[in-house]
């Protein structure tokens, strides 16, 4: 059986987690596809990664990391948007953990596209 303390840690976890998913306002707003092909292609550790890694770094008040259906672009899996306010749309496709955590310190927080990842370097026609 669990203690008092233990599970007040555990709301606590669990409600920053809730944060992360609110309206983002005027935060960067995440969007990792989790329609059943991008999970299939391994979205959820990419999803993982992005929200533990904005919680971890204490970025809650400036990124709202979020799941969202399908994206359209089911060869592409797992896919990721980065939208900020008042800049165009950033897809990144192909993602796995490692590339999510580079997008997390080179773009989110270091305002850096990476290029490599974006849907434009896939050369799309």
């Amino acid at each position: 059986m669990m203690t008092l303390d233990e599970l007040k840690k555990i709301r606590e976890k669990m409600q920053n987690e809730v944060n992360i998913r609110q309206e983002a306002g005027d935060r960067i707003r995440v969007l990792v596809g989790m329609a059943t092909c991008g999970i299939a292609s391994g979205a959820r550790p990419v999803l993982r990664t992005l929200a533990d890694g904005v919680q971890n770094k204490n970025l809650t008040d400036k990124i709202v990391v979020s799941q969202t259906g399908c994206i359209g672009l089911c060869q592409y899996e797992p896919i990721v948007e980065v939208i900020k306010p008042g800049e165009p749309k950033v897809t990144y496709v192909h993602m796995n953990p490692e590339k999510a955590e580079e997008v997390l310190t080179r773009h989110l927080i270091g305002g850096h596209v990476v290029r490599d990842y974006t849907l434009e370097s896939s050369n799309l026609k």
